[in-house]
């Protein structure tokens, strides 16, 4: 996979497949949004969203009245979609991130980073590293992380992709020296296939 360009895949994704035919659509992703209503946040408090492409989380958010989103994600193609899906209006209260999570840099600081199934893909120990040291970086004090990936009984790849399962207990132990951990979920995610993924969430705050 040395010589693997991520990027381009993901464009090429984002190009020729419809927002329904990806094994990660959720129209209504209530896991993530039941772990960001337990965080207690404001409504000003700053939210990314990691690999959230076109995704359904920021349309919600934004009907929550949340008004500092950041969607981060490393194709350009995803984040234009959900530009046009949202409507110019609703697209202008975002901020639009084209980035590599795993060497993301940023002055501005986050009260919650959000990532659904993007941190599984990185597997090497380098590119893991350096987005705990991002993640570490970019959450405030107190800051929540919420983390899902596919558990050590899900799939072994995504979109072709080879990918790093999980278990409750590893994704937390990732993060450990500078979260605690809050809480942990096990959910079956169904695909627009009629196939179950089954995946590890954390919820940590920082220390």
């Amino acid at each position: 996979m040395s010589d693997f360009d991520k990027k381009a895949h993901w464009e090429n994704i984002y190009t020729t497949k419809a927002l329904e035919n990806v094994s990660w659509y959720q129209r209504i992703p209530l896991t993530s949004l039941d772990f960001i209503d337990r965080a207690t946040l404001t409504k000003d408090n700053a939210i990314i969203d990691i690999g959230g492409g076109d995704s359904f989380l920021t349309d919600h958010l934004l009907d929550l009245s949340y008004a500092d989103l950041s969607v981060l994600d490393i194709s350009k193609q995803a984040l234009l979609r959900a530009q046009k899906r949202l409507g110019a209006d609703k697209a202008s209260k975002v901020t639009w991130i084209e980035a590599d999570a795993s060497d993301f840099q940023s002055e501005k600081k986050y009260d919650l980073w959000h990532d659904r199934a993007a941190f599984h893909f990185l597997t090497d120990e380098i590119e893991i590293a350096n987005y705990v040291k991002t993640v570490k970086n970019l959450v405030k004090t107190d800051g929540i992380i919420v983390i899902g990936t596919f558990s050590e009984n899900g799939p072994e790849k995504c979109s072709g992709i080879p990918i790093k399962q999980y278990s409750v207990s590893e994704l937390a132990k990732v993060f450990e020296k500078d979260f605690e951990l809050i809480n942990t979920q096990i959910i079956d995610h169904k695909t627009p296939f009629d196939t179950v993924q089954n995946f590890s969430f954390c919820c940590l705050r920082k220390r």
